[in-house]
């Protein structure tokens, strides 16, 4: 009885040794937002302030589920949005933290507004104005049905 309670243990956690963490939108919102000048551009960005919970997640394998948008499919641009392109970031209905840049080693076949599951490694961005806050990496998608 010992073993087999031992043996189950073992088998549950090494589940989550293995899996990516699943991240919710609500999660990727701790993070605080000012105007910052950037001399080269002559122009003020949002500067992202990560809170410690999203500071937590960068650098690990991490899932989020959200609408697919193909932004430029010629240059490989792609992006996951909290919400379908009608009422995405580009169209004033929310913040830079509503979305996500992807990353893939090979494109995806996902349609624009596609609910897709996006795994991938995450990086945060709080330099480069020409990406995003969030990045994942080394992406790998599900269509969901």
């Amino acid at each position: 009885m010992r073993n087999k309670i031992i043996t189950s243990v073992m088998l549950f956690s090494s589940l989550f040794c293995f899996s990516q963490q699943e991240v919710f939108w609500k999660q990727l919102s701790k993070v605080k937002f000012t105007d910052k000048y950037f001399s080269e551009y002559d122009e003020y960005f949002k500067h992202p302030e990560f809170s410690p919970s999203v500071k937590a997640l960068a650098g690990k394998q991490i899932a989020v589920k959200g609408y697919f948008l193909n932004i430029d499919p010629e240059e490989k641009v792609s992006i996951l949005s909290k919400g379908p392109m009608s009422s995405c970031y580009f169209c004033g209905q929310g913040g830079p933290e509503t979305a996500i840049e992807l990353e893939f080693a090979k494109p995806p076949n996902f349609k624009t507004d596609e609910i897709v599951i996006i795994t991938g490694t995450l990086q945060l961005n709080s330099i480069d104005i020409l990406h995003f806050n969030y990045i994942l990496k080394n992406c790998k998608g599900e269509l969901l049905k």
